[in-house]
């Protein structure tokens, strides 16, 4: 707190990220109910595994990915706490929505608006928290606005498991509305974010830039601004994007690669819907990186020609693939394999990630900031520590004989998992200007997103699947479909270890190399 800046760091600034801490609660609480309601989905819907982790991964995550880009532009260039509010109603609806599904079809498009509706949150809070606190406490910071998730991770599953046994015990025939429980609960976890709504709408917004002491001027289009962007990112739309900046011809190849790919795996795996998907989202990032080195070339320069950013962007992304994975089917694992209760286990494994995740998020990203100080790549080395340790606490989770042991286990394999929030968060932040930070944040949310949420769950499932249809008993193959996806750590691993390599060089270059590029500071 300054008496030039009185807002930053003061008390103004912490009721700030206690109401943004509460958004990213709503946001992962409506996406992670789904865990918890899963066996209940298939059973009513028919679906199989694999649906059950497109519907929780990839149907969320490729619209959340591709939104998150625009979104992030309009960000950078509007009021954010506005733009969360709005997004927060979009999402709460969609959710509450989702109580009315009745198939796989439906219930996928309305996870298509929750993430759409959810992309609008983390880049401009990101951005908001950076303008009203420090860079010198921007990681702890993250960190604790990144324990919202975690705690809405415990909640998404505790209120799921306790609302499908509650409801079926008190309303064994003639539920009200004939809605069945994981109808229930689906309303009951969206609807409340439409009041929580309001109260974010009320904060106020500081000015761009004024963290550092480098105010950015008010852009005056920023939907002008905004839809450009969604046109470099939106298929088709970005066929006449590439048009104007003159790269159609690279554009139609990078269509025509990354379809061939996709049809491959439909021939191979089948899941069209996965797959196409995938493609889509793959291909209009892509598409949006093309032109972006057109449009924004200062941009792109402190983006995707530094090395430090590429590859700590790879690396915490691909944490993301056995931490959504495991955290995703790990519910009904113990359903399925220890018979436990699903208020059970959705209150132990719910108080295992958000009191884990919590205690990681926090612990870690302190450990990242006073790393820092010692050496410019200590956020980075944390990184690598949550990979070398997550690995074998995962392996640890699946080889537990009883469902205490797991319970236990879980709670410190999130302790672990947890600890890339804070520093990855704010090395991506570090490496770019003020003006492109909900952009660049967006792009490290899309690849995580993708590696994560798009893949993890859904490999899994499908890997699950093909080892049920061999005559395997469907727990046992969740568990090898599980086991198989930690091997991930160690590419994470080497991925932040060559990212540690170029930190301090790409950091110390940040304003000259803008310079050059054409930028005005």
């Amino acid at each position: 707190m300054t008496a030039e800046h009185p807002e930053i760091g003061g008390r103004y600034a912490k009721y700030v990220l206690l109401v943004l801490v509460i958004v990213y609660v709503f946001n992962f609480v409506d996406r992670q109910v789904l865990s918890i309601l899963a066996e209940e989905i298939k059973a009513d819907l028919g679906i199989s595994d694999a649906e059950m982790g497109f519907l929780y991964g990839t149907a969320f995550a490729v619209f959340y990915s591709v939104f998150g880009i625009p979104l992030g532009k309009l960000a950078d260039s509007w009021n954010r706490k506005s733009l969360i509010a709005i997004g927060l109603s979009f999402w709460s609806l969609m959710t509450a929505l989702s109580g009315t599904a009745s198939s796989f079809a439906t219930l996928a498009l309305l996870r298509f608006g929750v993430g759409i509706g959810e992309a609008s949150a983390t880049p401009a809070a990101f951005s908001l928290l950076s303008d009203y606190f420090a860079p010198r406490v921007r990681g702890t910071v993250l960190a604790l606005y990144s324990c919202g998730g975690i705690v809405g991770v415990g909640l998404g599953m505790m209120i799921g498991g306790v609302f499908v046994d509650t409801w079926n015990a008190t309303f064994p025939e003639n539920p009200p509305f004939g809605l069945s429980a994981w109808r229930g609960a689906f309303i009951a976890v969206g609807l409340p974010g439409l009041f929580i709504a309001v109260w974010v709408a009320s904060l106020r917004e500081p000015q761009r830039g004024i963290s550092e002491g480098l105010i950015q001027p008010e852009n005056p289009n920023p939907f002008r601004t905004a839809f450009e962007e969604l046109v470099t990112i939106l298929p088709p739309l970005t066929l006449i994007s590439a048009a104007r900046q003159s790269i159609l011809g690279r554009n139609l190849v990078a269509l025509l690669v990354i379809a061939l790919i996709a049809a491959s795996l439909i021939r191979w795996l089948g899941s069209p819907a996965q797959w196409i998907a995938l493609g889509v989202g793959i291909y209009a990032t892509v598409s949006w990186v093309q032109v972006s080195s057109r449009r924004d070339p200062v941009a792109f320069e402190l983006m995707f020609r530094s090395r430090a950013f590429v590859f700590s962007v790879l690396g915490f992304a691909l944490l993301g693939f056995p931490g959504y994975g495991i955290g995703f089917w790990i519910a009904p694992y113990m359903l399925r394999v220890h018979g436990v209760a699903t208020a059970e286990a959705g209150t132990l494994l719910g108080i295992g990630a958000a009191l884990g995740g919590l205690l990681g998020i926090t612990f870690w990203g302190l450990a990242s900031d006073r790393l820092r100080r010692r050496t410019q790549a200590g956020r980075l080395y944390i990184g690598v520590i949550v990979a070398a340790g997550s690995a074998p606490l995962a392996l640890s989770v699946l080889f537990a004989d009883s469902p205490w042991q797991i319970y236990l286990l879980f709670f410190l394999f999130n302790v672990m998992a947890s600890g890339q929030a804070g520093p990855g968060a704010s090395t991506i932040n570090d490496l770019v200007l003020p003006r492109m930070r909900a952009v660049a944040s967006a792009f490290y949310l899309l690849c995580f997103t993708f590696a994560g949420a798009a893949l993890g769950p859904y490999i899994i499932g499908q890997v699950s699947d093909a080892l049920t249809s061999t005559g395997l008993d469907s727990g046992e193959a969740l568990r090898r479909a599980m086991l198989a996806a930690i091997p991930i750590y160690l590419i994470t691993a080497i991925s932040l270890a060559v990212a540690s390599r170029y930190l301090a060089g790409d950091e110390a270059s940040r304003l000259e190399r803008a310079r050059a590029a054409g930028e005005p500071v």
